[in-house]
């Protein structure tokens, strides 16, 4: 059953399946990044882009992760992780100037 191409379509969120936003971004390399640590635990996420006519709304626009209902929790715990790893980090970094 492995090649049973039924399963690709379950490895993508269903679209009849209520789906909700998790992360939002201006950059597409970033949703890019945290949608691969999604998938990387075994949540399934779209990325999805939103624009907005410049001339009408200038500055608006960017990319959002949708993953299924019942995934969201976890998501949000893991996009916080990733947001918070590159700071501590950083922090670590600039604290100690004093060398």
């Amino acid at each position: 059953m492995a090649n049973d191409p039924g399963n690709k379509v379950e490895q993508r969120p269903n679209p009849n399946e209520k789906l909700v936003k998790v992360f939002d971004t201006e950059q597409e390399s970033e949703a890019m990044v945290v949608r691969g640590l999604l998938e990387s635990a075994g949540i399934d996420a779209d990325i999805t882009s939103i624009d907005a006519q410049q001339e009408i709304l200038p500055g608006v626009g960017g990319t959002i992760i949708l993953v299924r209902e019942e995934d969201a929790d976890e998501a949000r715990r893991m996009i916080d992780e990733y947001r918070r790893a590159p700071d501590e980090e950083g922090a670590d970094v600039s604290d100690e100037p004093e060398a």
